[in-house]
């Protein structure tokens, strides 16, 4: 996919601060960064860091919980 294909999903994530999901070709804010479709295949998942700060992210919760 080239760069010009990938479109931002909100205006937050044109700025430097944007993961890239290969998938569907969007731009998201990193700090917003989720998986759109986590039950569904992906070929890119192996190397995607919206899964991996995904994944992070259920880690921490799941050590929080009480």
């Amino acid at each position: 996919m080239k760069p010009s294909q990938i479109k931002p999903a909100t205006p937050e994530a044109d700025d430097q601060n944007a993961l890239v999901c290969m998938k569907h070709g969007i731009r998201v804010d990193a700090d917003r960064a989720d998986c759109r479709d986590p039950e569904i295949y992906c070929k890119f998942r192996p190397s995607c860091l919206i899964w991996f700060m995904r994944k992070e992210r259920k880690r921490k919760e799941k050590r929080e919980k009480p």
